[in-house]
């Protein structure tokens, strides 16, 4: 076939930064389970809130695993979208670092960090097509 570039081995960099998304989308699925389970349990006034804050987190464990799947699939594309990820994980982090329970907080930061490394790494940049 001429024209075709070979397709290459899928670089390890790139291989765990997926995994690692898919991680984050997995957590944001538990978070949306247990919020479910407090929308339905609690006695608060605050239905609406608290409905609102269960949909944004399905809405980003449904956005984190399209942006998984799509770097999964070496789309130049969900790079970008998939270092803004780790920016909101490193923020929140941040910001239970501030508040409790702190080894959450580092938690997050070095997740977003290791994960954010490997999406910018050389080999997964290069297999992505983005040099």
């Amino acid at each position: 076939m001429t024209g075709e570039k070979p397709v290459a081995a899928e670089p390890a960099t790139l291989v765990w930064a997926v995994r690692l998304l898919y991680l984050e989308a997995a957590a944001l699925a538990g978070l949306t389970a247990f919020l479910i389970y407090l929308d339905l349990t609690s006695d608060s006034l605050h239905l609406g809130m608290a409905l609102a804050l269960t949909a944004f987190a399905a809405l980003s464990a449904v956005a984190v695993y399209f942006v998984a799947r799509g770097l999964g699939r070496r789309t130049a594309g969900a790079r970008g979208p998939a270092i803004v990820v780790q920016l909101f994980v490193m923020a929140t982090g941040g910001f239970l670092m501030q508040v409790d329970p702190l080894w959450l907080g580092l938690l997050l930061m070095a997740l977003a960090l290791v994960t954010g490394l490997l999406i910018v790494l050389p080999a997964s940049t290069r297999a992505l097509g983005v040099d």
